[in-house]
């Protein structure tokens, strides 16, 4: 039987992880933090977290130098189905980057209404007010 005290810790280390979309887009507004999409380049071109930047699984093995250092990683996938963010979010980690991984992925980042870019156009859906922030 796991004890009260190890949910505790773990309760408070997924706390310390996770990052709601909410707060990943105030982190990339206020500069602390650079949003990463870890999807796949048909999804990214399918449209993304406006000024984020891409880094989907197969470009893991390639040197990753060229990530800015000095602000946390939002790392986020299509949505609470996908894991992608998080293979995405060991590599980072273990390469000594801070990372954060979004839950809700891209799909409640849209769902709340934020920046999207499309085709080199930045618009914002109508925020679903089951999910909102608003």
């Amino acid at each position: 039987m796991v004890s009260r005290a190890d949910l505790l810790a773990f309760l408070e280390a997924k706390l310390a992880y996770e990052i709601d979309v909410v707060a990943a887009a105030e982190a990339q507004a206020d500069g602390t933090a650079i949003v990463v999409d870890t999807r796949r380049q048909s999804s990214w071109d399918q449209g993304h977290v406006a000024g984020a930047l891409h880094l989907p699984k197969d470009g893991l093995d390639a040197p990753l130098g060229w990530l800015p250092g000095g602000r946390t990683l939002v790392v986020y996938g299509w949505g609470p189905g996908c894991n992608g963010a998080t293979h995405t979010a060991q590599r980072l980690l273990l390469e000594g980057f801070d990372v954060r991984e979004m839950i809700g992925g891209y799909e409640y980042w849209v769902r709340n209404g934020f920046a999207v870019e499309r085709e080199n156009r930045v618009t914002r859906e109508e925020p679903d007010s089951l999910v909102t922030h608003i």
